[in-house]
């Protein structure tokens, strides 16, 4: 250890030595910037490579240490933030630009899963298969409250993960597993899952696992952001977003929502005392869960999925610590069986197409893709996926009264065309006095044309098409109604290089797939759950928007 030659030296002179010296211990450091113009370093760390902002608290640390390691002594704070001054601009003006991630990046073809782990690992995941590696070519930022992720283990199958989620159906298990696999794309749309039920169906302790096997997390959820600067800051410090219990999703955060599932930038100042701008701009995945349905508005409720979970009976019921060791004894297995059909969609994407695109119609493919890897029947995906569609519009009508007099207008007749002002006015006079009344019902005609645009698409698959934009003479715009046969409901098929072998009820449900390395299964499995609770569909009319009296309301 060497002495500090300026130890006798005092005042200014002794700090510029100092952190001249300290900026020089910084040698074996490689430094870099974002895009966005953040300074970063890689730093060597027992034996490993580690990643660190210039502007965070550990590289700060960092220096400390290597100072007290090299000279044995201590320097005060001025010293460790003039050398900073000295070592972002090294970064900035001298460094490479490289983006860095959180959990989930791509390079070349090959998806890099951060398992968050000590040693600083990662999982890459190519078309071929996965692999543990130890300094993956792509970088990762570690935010606090980050797990890791256990080593995955090859063999294992997702039929180990269905009996820890208590799904109503097997439509509502083919739409979460493909809404995990959807997490695992670096790159987005994402859709939003919204998990329903009344108190005790799990819905946390579901999100809580789902979760567990992305991007775990000490605080898993959360509940609803403040403000849209809050949202962005989770974004940035989380891959999955999940907030939990919420009652109702207010329209500001409905925007913002919409702007992370697809693509959307945020901006809000760096302190409160400053003007800079800090911009920030992702695509997450995100769960929602709540008693009462959360999406009302219908861009929010398009690009969810909605599943309703059903009660436990309390003589069915486990404890939540047995679920969570066996789901711990298991989470290794689910989690390389999750990456081999990762894997599987990787090499199986280029060449899958669909006939007639989806809203999140690149989410649709990459579920699509991995159709033969999971045992799923060819379209099992887009079969349940539009069926949950359908569920989305019934959704979307029965929080817009002005969406359900317009359907009710269109069943009186055939066709409808007038003004703004007009079609309010005939609207109004069918409809009973206290929905008029209402703060959601539109008072002037400029409302009502943002409110009929807003509930064009769900009406229109209903069969009930809207032309806002006609004009006659004199230049009045006017809006013509007409009914038309209901949007097809019925899923389009893959390629016809998707597909699976006829089952026994001649159809294509097959009685048993073969999976290289996965095993034999039926397709759906059918498993008894740990949660040993009801798992039946819809049959009774007693889960979800399958009820009758749902149906009947929007019936044309």
């Amino acid at each position: 250890m060497a002495a500090d030659p300026d130890d006798e030296r005092s005042g200014g002179t002794a700090r510029r030595s100092q952190a001249t010296r300290l900026a020089a211990l910084a040698d074996e450091v490689e430094f870099f910037h974002t895009p966005d113009r953040e300074p970063y370093a890689d730093v060597p760390i027992g034996g490993h490579r580690e990643t660190l902002s210039l502007r965070g608290e550990e590289f700060r640390l960092w220096l400390r240490r290597r100072y007290h390691d090299e000279y044995g002594g201590a320097i005060g704070n001025q010293v460790v933030q003039d050398a900073l001054g000295v070592l972002e601009g090294v970064a900035l003006f001298e460094g490479p630009q490289r983006a860095v991630h959180t959990r989930i990046a791509a390079l070349d073809g090959v998806t890099y899963l951060d398992l968050s782990n000590a040693a600083w690992e990662a999982v890459a995941i190519g078309p071929h298969g996965w692999t543990i590696v130890a300094e993956p070519p792509v970088r990762f930022r570690r935010s606090k409250g980050m797990l890791p992720l256990p080593h995955p283990e090859p063999g294992g199958g997702l039929d180990e993960l269905r009996p820890f989620l208590n799904v109503a159906s097997d439509e509502d298990w083919i739409l979460i597993v493909a809404w995990l696999l959807g997490a695992f794309c670096p790159q987005g749309p994402y859709p939003l899952l919204a998990l329903h039920g009344e108190q005790g169906s799990a819905k946390s302790t579901t999100a809580r696992l789902l979760r567990s096997l992305i991007d775990p997390n000490t605080v898993p959820l959360r509940a609803e952001p403040r403000d849209t600067r809050d949202l962005a800051i989770a974004a940035q410090h989380s891959w999955l977003l999940t907030f939990d219990n919420l009652s109702n999703v207010p329209n500001w955060l409905s925007d913002a929502l919409c702007r992370l599932s697809t693509g959307g930038g945020f901006a809000t100042r760096a302190l409160y005392s400053n003007d800079t701008e800090v911009l920030f701009e992702a695509q997450r995945p995100i769960l929602l869960t709540g008693i009462a349905d959360l999406a009302t508005r219908s861009d929010l409720l398009e690009r969810t999925i909605v599943c309703y979970l059903p009660s436990i009976p309390p003589d069915r019921r486990r404890t939540e610590a047995a679920v969570r060791a066996d789901f711990a004894a298991a989470r290794p297995r689910i989690l390389g069986a999750l990456l081999d059909v990762v894997s599987a969609a990787l090499a199986a994407r280029p060449t899958v197409t669909l006939p007639n695109l989806p809203r999140l119609a690149d989410f649709a493919l990459w579920a699509t893709a991995a159709e033969p890897a999971l045992g799923w029947p060819a379209g099992a995906f887009m079969q349940a996926f539009t069926s949950n569609r359908a569920t989305i519009d019934e959704l979307a009508l029965e929080a817009a009264p002005i969406a359900i007099a317009v359907q009710q207008l269109a069943g009186r007749q055939a066709e409808w065309e007038g003004t703004a002002t007009e079609l309010l006015s005939a609207l109004a006079s069918h409809t009973d006095e206290a929905t008029v009344r209402a703060r959601d019902w539109p008072r002037r005609a400029n409302a009502l044309t943002a409110q009929l645009r807003r509930s064009a698409p769900n009406l229109r698959n209903l069969g009930v098409e809207i032309d806002l934009g006609r004009r006659k003479h004199g230049g009045r715009r006017q809006i013509r109604i007409t009914t038309n046969a209901p949007k097809d409901r019925h899923p389009s098929s893959p390629s016809p290089g998707q597909h699976a072998d006829l089952g026994p009820h001649g159809d294509d449900r097959p009685a048993m797939v073969t999976i290289t390395g996965m095993g034999s299964s039926p397709s759906p499995p059918a498993l008894t759950p740990l949660w040993q609770g009801r798992g039946g569909g819809g049959d009774d009319g007693d889960d979800g928007p399958d009820s009758a009296g749902r149906r009947e309301v929007f019936e044309l």
